[in-house]
């Protein structure tokens, strides 16, 4: 970029999830390059990490369905008119819906300076088809996280104009997530050590996500009996999925394993700091949402510490495994095929073909955050400049 740039950042909150991830990424990435970062937002927990970067974080409440978030209209209208924003990035609908008529004006306020700012948009999900959610392809650039978004913007918004669509996906720092041994005994042994249930020789399955029946936390189970029932000491780790108000979610889901006669075998936690280690100390990681994701970042963590995937293909993750790692992708709710392709990753074999993990990827460049935020840049870059 040829001069320092102001970006502003919108969304409900900074308290955690992808969307507000990727949001400090880009606003530390700005800061570094010499620009000037603002995140408006209902504040949260992020906050501290937003402004330890060198951004800046202006608190309105633009993200809660309500009436009175409607005054916060003029408040965006204002701060644009005072520090002159080269873009604005909405990341969720209702920021963006406020952001796009904050720079349209309102009665009684005056025109923005010109030029005025340009209107960037991420599509982070794949958000219900309405015109509520259409305002997320109104940006002059409407950036997609995977393929999978970008074919679902044009199916289900055939007018948008292609021509503005960049597919950007997300990334993760390789710093972060090293490469481990192949397996990482240390690693699982103080896995072990904090929930014995998961030590042995057997095989470790490890499923980090929410407490929620999308994230096909039955499925594993499935799985796990399976390969118990073929004889192989298998064991299921679930960091994340015990949180507080899913208390009888997890009841329900020890109960099914106390049926299955492999409690012993079952860990059911909260989400653990340590997710690299994780990885490490696992044979096969799973992502089996049944709700198809917009991006698979679990799959580009898992593949970067070395071990291998498996998952439904569908969605953000079966897009990714078809690409990094084929023998992982499973058709959606298949469990039979779940199974074999299970025994198959774990064994290292695949129909008489070479190890698979022989075929995971060295590099994961194009997944990189650098990638991510250089490609975040190059779109603010293409507007000013144009």
């Amino acid at each position: 970029m040829g001069r320092a740039l102001t970006v502003v950042q919108l969304l409900p909150a900074l308290e955690s999830g992808g969307v507000e991830r990727s949001t400090l990424e880009i606003a530390d990435a700005l800061v570094r390059a010499g620009h000037r970062a603002i995140v408006v937002s209902a504040g949260g927990r992020l906050v501290p990490t937003l402004l330890a970067s060198g951004a800046e974080h202006v608190e309105f409440d633009i993200g809660r369905k309500s009436l009175l978030t409607l005054r916060h209209i003029r408040s965006l209208h204002e701060l644009f008119a005072r520090e002159r924003p080269d873009i604005v990035h909405a990341r969720s609908r209702l920021p963006a819906w406020m952001g796009w008529r904050a720079l349209r004006g309102t009665p009684g306020t005056r025109p923005l300076p010109l030029p005025k700012p340009h209107f960037v948009t991420t599509v982070h999900g794949l958000n219900s088809p309405s015109r509520y959610s259409a305002i997320m392809t109104r940006g002059e650039r409407v950036i997609c996280v995977s393929q999978t978004v970008r074919d679902y913007v044009l199916q289900h918004y055939p007018k948008t104009d292609k021509a503005k669509l960049r597919v950007i996906p997300r990334g993760i720092d390789p710093a972060a997530f090293p490469r481990a041994p192949v397996p990482d005994r240390e690693a699982r042994a103080r896995v072990a050590a904090q929930y014995p249930q998961l030590g042995g020789d057997g095989p470790l399955l490890l499923l980090p996500g929410r407490g929620t029946r999308l994230k096909g936390h039955a499925d594993a189970l499935v799985l796990l009996g399976g390969l118990r029932g073929a004889g192989i000491d298998a064991r299921l780790w679930m960091p994340g999925a015990r949180e507080a108000g899913r208390e009888q979610y997890i009841a329900d889901l020890e109960a099914e394993a106390r049926s299955g006669g492999f409690a012993d075998a079952l860990a059911i936690t909260p989400p653990t700091a340590a997710i690299a280690e994780a990885y490490a100390a696992a044979d096969l990681v799973l992502q089996v949402s049944r709700k198809p994701e917009s991006f698979g970042r679990t799959v580009i963590e898992a593949l970067s510490v070395g071990r291998p995937v498996l998952g439904w293909a569908h969605g953000g993750v079966g897009e990714l495994l078809r690409e990094l790692l084929p023998s992982g992708a499973v058709a959606p709710f298949d469990h039979a095929a779940l199974l074999t392709s299970a025994q198959a990753l774990l064994s290292g074999t695949l129909l008489s073909k070479p190890p698979s993990l022989a075929t995971m990827p060295a590099s994961l460049t194009q997944y990189s955050l650098q990638a991510m935020q250089q490609a975040t840049l190059d779109v603010y870059d293409e507007l000013v400049q144009r």
